[in-house]
């Protein structure tokens, strides 16, 4: 006998429906197994990609840092401490950072705040080499210091030397150092500002810094800051960081001012300041020009017997009033003088034995003076 069949609209698209979730169950708990029928079966060896030549940008990079590396140095440092209780004398690690080979008698240029503190310094080179290094001297307001190793046979080649007067801003820049003890690291920027300033609370301000947006993090100080032709265009010396890493703001200790001390330190065993033969004070200075309403720097006191005396300048004097101020210093060489900062900065780009120009205010009078140069303490 056959089934009756519905003739009801409702209940048809309820069996439809329910024959259509059905079959939709069914293909769902099916599609792994046919996708899999259908996918083609892998290969688990894969044939290498045909890269093609390197850009030409990098090549150029990968010659820089090969030719360069072998300049460069990791510097580590160490304390001697004493036990107490047994007298005993021990060495403590201490820091690391970089530093470049500055000529063929062995001589290593570094920051001096990498060795600032520490007993012992031992200098690796890239070829895995280890030598003690012994200091030759420092120029802590330049943040140099020099270092020399006994290199013997198969000596490192020093790294070559450029110029820092005529770097533009944009032009690219590398560095190579060890930051957080990562040896032989490279990095790349840009020159991102020039003749900026750090320092200055003690002692002149180091200055006609390069700015450069090429990471440099802790160890890196020390390390050469090189153009695109490989040449030496600075030390790797600052970073401003709020979290002690790159901030993409970095500075350097220009060649022109390394060229200049690095050789000073080397014939004396510390960088020799050219001065005036007078005596200043900057949170004085900055009270009595402010009272007297002048820009300049004023003499506090003329050495007797100095190149200033000679040159006739004149130093304050002191009465019953109070402070009778003497010569006013606005011009070196009529670059304008309007701190202490920035007169020992000019004066310590020229030389002991120079001649320069002071223009001076006395008496409410423009005077110009020459004066030669004479050693510094």
């Amino acid at each position: 006998m056959p089934i009756p069949q519905s003739t009801d609209p409702t209940t048809q698209r309820i069996v439809t429906l329910g024959l259509v979730l059905a079959g939709l169950i069914v293909l769902w708990k099916w599609l792994p197994a046919l996708e899999a029928a259908f996918t083609p079966t892998s290969n688990p060896v894969r044939t290498v990609t045909a890269r093609g030549d390197l850009a030409a940008d990098e090549k150029s990079t990968i010659e820089l840092f090969e030719k360069s590396r072998d300049t460069v140095v990791f510097i580590t440092t160490a304390s001697l401490v004493q036990n107490i209780w047994t007298r005993d004398v021990f060495s403590v690690p201490k820091g690391s950072g970089s530093g470049f080979i500055w000529d063929e008698a062995g001589h290593v240029v570094t920051n001096f705040h990498v060795i600032a503190g520490a007993n012992e310094a031992t200098v690796k080179l890239a070829d895995g080499r280890d030598y003690k290094a012994a200091l030759v001297g420092a120029s802590q307001v330049h943040d140099i210091a020099v270092l020399k190793i006994g290199v013997g046979f198969k000596r490192p080649p020093p790294v070559p030397i450029g110029s820092s007067h005529d770097l533009k801003v944009g032009q690219k820049v590398f560095a190579i150092g060890n930051p957080f003890g990562l040896d032989w690291t490279l990095t790349t920027g840009i020159v991102s500002a020039l003749d900026r300033s750090l320092g200055g609370g003690e002692g002149p301000a180091v200055e006609h810094l390069i700015q450069t947006d090429a990471a440099i993090n802790p160890g890196n100080s020390g390390g050469p800051l090189l153009d695109s032709a490989g040449r030496l265009i600075g030390i790797n010396t600052a970073i401003y960081s709020p979290s002690g890493a790159s901030a993409g703001i970095g500075f350097a200790v220009p060649v022109n001012t390394v060229a200049r001390v690095v050789p000073e330190i080397i014939k004396n065993g510390r960088y020799i300041r050219p001065t005036l033969g007078i005596e200043i004070n900057q949170p004085l200075n900055e009270r009595l020009v402010q009272a007297l309403g002048v820009n300049g720097v004023v003499i506090l006191r003329v050495q007797p017997g100095s190149a200033a005396e000679k040159a006739g300048l004149l130093g304050a004097s002191v009465n019953d009033t109070g402070i009778i101020p003497g010569d006013i210093i606005t011009a070196i060489d009529a670059k304008p003088v309007n701190s202490t900062n920035e007169l020992l900065s000019i004066l310590d780009e020229r030389q002991v034995g120079d001649t320069v120009h002071v223009t001076v205010l006395r008496d409410g009078t423009a005077t110009e003076l020459t004066v030669t140069l004479q050693p510094g303490n």
